[in-house]
């Protein structure tokens, strides 16, 4: 369970949210909310992936990936430069642990400039915020 001293480090960079388990959800759930969650589940799938220590899982971790948020059309197509997706896509039939890196960070990279300032700035985060410093509040002046 988080607190407030987590909720406030939070707005010190995207890192610290997707580090935090309810500091992702929040972040999450704004995504959604401005139909671009595609990216962080994305971050997300690369973090797993690179985890990855069987050759016959990275094969398909890989591919998984690759339909998912690469290929044109693909249902949660993340936006990515041609030269990035072009890389990709010829190294696919034989996938390395760092084939999405580019990828990754391109994503990362747009999250931490753009989505991640907005969620600071949203309802989502406001209200996590306040919640917490009310519960801590509570939790130190009980008197109240």
């Amino acid at each position: 369970r988080s607190n407030a001293g987590d909720t406030m480090a939070w707005s010190e960079s995207v890192d610290t949210v997707l580090a935090n388990k309810e500091g992702l959800a929040a972040f999450r759930t704004f995504l959604k909310s401005e139909f671009s969650e595609e990216n962080v589940e994305f971050w997300l799938a690369c973090e797993d992936f690179k985890k990855t220590k069987s050759s016959t899982k990275i094969a398909l971790k890989a591919q998984k990936i690759y339909s998912d948020f690469i290929q044109a059309d693909a249902p949660k197509e993340i936006n990515i430069d041609f030269h990035t997706k072009n890389n990709i896509s010829q190294s696919i039939s034989e996938p390395t642990l760092s084939c999405f890196d580019a990828a990754q960070s391109s994503v990362y990279s747009l999250m931490a400039k753009d989505s991640f300032p907005r969620f600071l700035r949203s309802e989502v985060y406001k209200e996590l915020a306040k919640k917490h410093q009310d519960r801590n509040q509570k939790r130190w002046l009980p008197f109240l």
